[in-house]
């Protein structure tokens, strides 16, 4: 089944002139999603941020409405508590807070140096990772930045809020590292030298406390129990080049996705073993974006450099 591809019709939205780099549904309506997009493939150009909503059959995408931006874009995150914002890490070193129905930010928090590569925002507060090698904790109600934490020696791909600790966060980075915080301290709590390559992605399990996912440029997605950091619990193969994104699916706890430069989005169910259980083959460049549907259980987004959105749900969880 490591093969599988897709042949049959799914809800697709073209974004024309604009390669996708984030997708995310919303935390709040089951039907709509943002995506993030760049133009000329994040080098040069702006960016502009997609919301789009599936169709009453789910047979397709729709715009509801986009905003475009002199920088690219690329990551986007749905507020946790205030339903319609997202917030979205831009190409200036500025994260956007914007909402579907109107056409400009509503306001912009400034402070990173570089390329602000990834954004959470579950809870109050926004967290965001950033080429300047840092990550800040921002109160996006006064725009003011709470703190900023710096510990990486290269750029930061991504930080994440634990879902069990509002407080704790998990950043990743290309120095190889994952490293622990808390919000209330400025060093690390744990540093983990998770891959010998960059590591691009991290995501904790909302079933396991303790367990988190890391995946790197070097092709692997590596598990790690909190309760033991020296070696990963799991180490899953399978993808041919790097793993931009990895992520655990909320309805199905021993489930993994991961979306790789291979082309692929690839499932696993780490009770079945650790080789993929399915391989989705329906890119033509790279594949930057993932997110599982929390409202619809088993649904699953990408987008990537093909210029194309993906809403589906791998057959193997049918």
């Amino acid at each position: 089944m490591s093969g599988l591809s897709y042949t049959f019709r799914m809800p697709t939205f073209l974004t024309p002139g604009r390669h996708g780099y984030s997708v995310r549904f919303s935390r709040t309506n089951p039907d709509t999603l943002a995506v993030a997009t760049s133009q000329y493939y994040g080098l040069a150009g702006g960016g502009t941020l997609f919301f789009l909503e599936l169709t009453q059959d789910g047979s397709s995408l729709v715009e509801l409405q986009k905003i475009e931006w002199s920088d690219g874009l690329f990551d986007v995150s749905w507020s946790g508590c205030t339903e319609g914002l997202a917030a979205c890490g831009a190409g200036d070193g500025g994260v956007l807070v914007c909402r579907p129905g109107c056409s400009a930010p509503l306001r912009v928090l400034r402070g990173h140096r570089g390329e602000v590569c990834s954004v959470d925002w579950p809870g109050r507060q926004v967290l965001s990772a950033s080429w300047d090698t840092t990550v800040k904790l921002w109160d996006p109600e006064s725009d003011s930045c709470v703190s900023t934490f710096s510990g990486h020696s290269q750029l930061v791909y991504s930080a994440s809020f634990s879902p069990h600790s509002p407080s704790t966060f998990a950043s990743v980075s290309g120095d190889g590292h994952l490293k622990l915080w808390s919000c209330s301290e400025q060093r690390p709590i744990a540093v983990i030298k998770a891959h010998d390559a960059e590591v691009l992605s991290c995501d904790w399990s909302g079933a396991e406390s303790r367990l988190l996912a890391s995946a790197g440029s070097d092709g692997l997605v590596r598990g790690w129990d909190l309760r033991s950091l020296a070696a990963p619990v799991f180490t899953l193969r399978g993808c041919e080049r790097a793993v931009r994104r990895v992520q655990f699916c909320p309805h199905a706890p021993a489930v993994l996705a991961a979306v790789s430069y291979d082309f692929t989005t690839r499932i696993w169910d780490l009770k079945l073993g650790w080789s993929p259980l399915e391989t989705i083959r329906h890119r033509s460049e790279f594949t930057f974006g993932l997110d599982w549907s929390s409202l619809r259980p088993r649904s699953l987004a990408d987008c990537g450099w093909d210029s194309l959105v993906h809403v589906f749900v791998p057959r193997t969880l049918m």
